[in-house]
């Protein structure tokens, strides 16, 4: 027991670890992109920084997809038009893997539950409208 204690305590360090080292380069890769230096990526900066295919393939393994650079970086925007380093390591991170794969159960999820919501809502509001 204590063996395998261990061998957890190991393996969560290690995957800290893991994801420090790929937050660091997450950090650099947002650097590079940062053209401006303002701390901020604008969609201009960030497309004309992918159009590097070697930029796009680095990208790539960090498991990350470079091909749809619009829908990227929508997905990093917090909805003001930029990227700040922390929106960008803190989307990156939450897009890789097992995450993402998460994230879609979890909004399939709220779908369900959104679109039955919905249905409830229009039966009430026809019901008013043939009491009218």
């Amino acid at each position: 027991l204590a063996v395998a204690a261990n061998d957890a305590d190991m393996m969560i360090r290690e995957k800290a670890r893991e994801k420090k080292a790929y937050a660091a380069k997450l950090l650099e890769f947002f650097h590079a992109a940062d053209t401006s230096g303002d701390g901020k990526i604008t969609f201009l900066e960030f497309e004309a920084f992918l159009a590097d295919p070697r930029v796009s393939t680095y990208l790539s393994t960090l498991e990350l997809d470079a091909h749809e650079t619009e829908n990227l970086f929508a997905m990093l925007d917090d909805g003001d038009g930029c990227v700040t380093a922390e929106e960008f390591v803190e989307g990156a991170v939450r897009l890789k893997g097992v995450a993402r794969s998460q994230d879609v159960v979890s909004i399939m999820h709220d779908s369900t539950r959104l679109h039955k919501k919905v249905d409830k809502l229009q039966l009430s509001i026809e019901g008013l409208i043939t009491r009218l």
